[in-house]
């Protein structure tokens, strides 16, 4: 049976994943080097076992806190780019204060959602929600100001409106754009919701992890990482196969090219 092209990029990949795994474990066996360091794989993996049951409200309260702050900053960034995007001075008044709000290292943005709302939920969607939202409107933003002005002018010289004109040519030009901040902006999702959990929440896996390196059960925080990594891996997945049904077309040239 052939193996197609894909599936063997993808065996190489997950070979490289367990040599990478091997070669630490066998790294902290020859060196001897401390659990409270660096933990084993092995460690890790059997903690990560041994605690789901403990771990797993924790995995759904961070998971489902992390999606409620990307959807709601998903429809802001979108909306937010459409406006820059398609309007030269909304582009010149609101880029450059979306530019200085991204630069503020949001666990100082942290304190003040706590001071306002509370420690808890709220907090940590909000900081998954300002983490996440920049790289949308960027690029939404980008993929509708790089649209054909040829293309807009054929529309208008039929007599189409400028929101006829955004819906037929714009918003599907920005597409692929849209869909790869997606994939950006749901592992910065899960960075605020983390961020946030570890300054002011009694659930969560930042909770968890914060508990384990002050007990200094390090094998627990590596396990915390390990499930953090699973979930944006996972979701990672899913918007590129979304991006696949539904923008499918801007990566045909490109899959023609390789094959």
């Amino acid at each position: 049976m052939r193996i197609s092209r894909k599936s063997k990029e993808n065996l190489k990949a997950a070979g490289f994943i367990v040599t990478l795994f091997a070669i630490w474990e066998v790294a902290c066996v020859v060196f001897e080097i401390s659990p409270i360091v660096l933990p084993r794989p092995s460690a890790i993996f059997s903690t990560l076992f041994v605690q789901m049951p403990a771990l797993w409200p924790h995995i759904v309260q961070t998971l489902v806190t992390t999606m409620i702050g990307f959807l709601l900053g998903t429809v802001i960034g979108l909306a937010l780019g459409a406006f820059v995007g398609i309007s030269r001075t909304a582009y010149n008044v609101a880029y450059p204060l979306l530019v200085g709000f991204s630069s503020i290292p949001k666990v100082a943005v942290v304190p003040i959602f706590v001071l306002w709302f509370g420690s808890g939920t709220v907090p940590a969607v909000l900081t998954a929600l300002t983490t996440c939202i920049f790289p949308i409107v960027v690029n939404v933003a980008t993929g509708l100001a790089t649209t054909e002005p040829e293309m807009e002018d054929v529309l208008k010289a039929l007599g189409a409106s400028r929101l006829q004109v955004l819906w037929n040519v714009g918003l599907p030009r920005a597409m692929p754009y849209f869909f790869a901040s997606l994939k950006v902006a749901i592992t910065l999702a899960f960075v605020g919701t983390v961020l946030s959990e570890t300054v002011a929440a009694n659930r969560g896996i930042g909770t968890v992890m914060m508990m384990a390196t002050s007990s200094f059960d390090v094998p627990l925080a590596f396990a915390g990482l390990f499930a953090l990594a699973i979930l944006g891996i996972a979701l990672y997945a899913v918007f590129a196969v979304i991006e696949q049904r539904v923008c499918g077309w801007a990566n045909r040239k490109q899959e023609f090219a390789l094959n």
